[in-house]
């Protein structure tokens, strides 16, 4: 099978990008042929035959740059021949699309269409949804004080309300384009030509199905994680509680850092970088670690008593919870998006109201005073979790999304 994986970045960036080279590389070891079309960028390590990518987008300077900003956002002429290239050299039985709005935009969408029929060649095209950009413009459910928000879901009008409350970057002129971006093609029904969308979480699948143009084309995957529990250290847990992750306010640190300064008596380790580096460094209780490599993050969070995950944002499948549950960690979760489905209260770890700093406080204090009997007891269970590995996640891949007839 020959599979057309389209990302804007080819690069490591983040999630989205980490996830398609890992899908890509195990597609290819189980004899399928793949290829990769995207923004070319100096950092770029994958891409295809053609050698066929856009231009990198940076709107930060020149001129006409900044002049042709509002149309290459919507609509780019050049994703449209820049993909041609590489549909009519690769001839791909399948296009996986990931983050495309926005740089490459939805109008490759369109030539893939156009590609199919001019060739008497059926495509099939998935999508994962890494974000709520679908139905979202900022693709966060979130407004730029912080307050969650799902208004772009609601009414007849409601995409509007992205420039009404500037969510994009606080910006008037760029949430009026997202606002415009969204309207247009969910007027054109452009996501009708998706043929399935692959959801990491229940709670994306839900919000998704707002537009119903997404509503029968759903499914839930979610994600994979690979780790040899046979080379796990077993060196056994030791007295600290930790947070790893960006450091910044949606990920619920200004919240966890005031909790951390009415337990002074418990130590706490941060890892991660983010805006708020320098004020999780001032308390005397907190040990920062910056950012750590694979392996020592591994052990860091293999033998820490439970994890925190404070986030304040509707997040899809934190990969942060299923890593701790993985390495036999139990956690504290917020009840937000897509966490609650990872985290089974009273057995493999626990959950309180998102930027409720007491009820976060209550439980840190209930895991650490009673650590001897009750974390032995989450962290057993958190020992016989299981999650689909790469290879075991790409043989679902196939069979119900590639290979399937919906």
């Amino acid at each position: 099978m020959r599979i057309l994986i389209v990302n804007k970045f080819l690069y490591p960036n983040g999630g989205s990008e980490t996830y398609i080279f890992k899908i890509g590389e195990q597609l290819q070891k189980m004899g399928h042929e793949v290829q990769y079309f995207g923004m070319e960028h100096e950092g770029r390590i994958v891409g295809n035959h053609a050698e066929s990518y856009t231009s990198n987008m940076d709107f930060h300077t020149g001129k006409l740059q900044k002049l042709m900003y509002p149309f290459k956002i919507i609509y780019s002429r050049e994703a449209r021949k820049k993909i041609r290239k590489v549909l009519d050299d690769f001839k791909p039985d399948v296009v996986h699309l990931n983050n495309f709005n926005f740089q490459l935009t939805p109008s490759i969408i369109y030539e893939i269409r156009k590609f199919e029929k001019q060739n008497s060649q059926k495509v099939k095209i998935v999508f994962t949804a890494h974000d709520y950009q679908l139905v979202c413009p900022n693709h966060l459910l979130q407004q730029p004080d912080g307050q969650l928000c799902t208004k772009c879901l609601e009414g007849k009008r409601n995409l509007w309300n992205c420039a009404k409350y500037k969510c994009i970057h606080a910006s008037f002129v760029k949430s009026i384009l997202g606002s415009i971006e969204g309207i247009i093609y969910k007027k054109l029904k452009t996501y009708r030509e998706i043929d399935l969308i692959i959801c990491p979480s229940h709670f994306m699948k839900e919000k998704l199905a707002a537009n119903s143009d997404l509503q029968d084309r759903l499914i839930v995957m979610h994600n994979f994680v690979d780790v040899d529990k046979k080379n796990l250290s077993g060196t056994g847990k030791k007295d600290y509680v930790l947070y790893f992750g960006r450091l910044c306010k949606e990920k619920g640190v200004e919240t966890l850092l005031q909790v951390c300064e009415k337990l002074p008596e418990i130590p706490f380790v941060f890892a991660g970088k983010g805006p708020l580096e320098e004020k999780v460094k001032t308390l005397p209780n907190v040990d920062y670690k910056g950012f750590l490599d694979e392996e020592e993050m591994k052990k860091i969070i293999e033998q820490a008593r439970f994890t925190i995950f404070p986030s304040e944002w509707y997040e899809n499948c934190p990969f942060s919870v299923i890593e701790s549950q993985i390495y036999g960690t139990p956690v504290i979760g917020s009840d937000l998006g897509g966490t609650p489905e990872l985290i089974e209260a009273g057995k493999t770890g626990e959950l309180f109201e998102a930027g409720n700093a007491s009820e976060l406080q209550e439980k840190v204090i209930l895991f650490w005073n009673e650590k001897s009997d009750l974390l032995d007891k989450y962290t057993s269970n958190c020992k016989e979790l299981s999650f689909s590995n790469t290879e075991e996640y790409c043989k679902k891949l196939l069979s119900e999304c590639y290979c399937n007839n919906k």
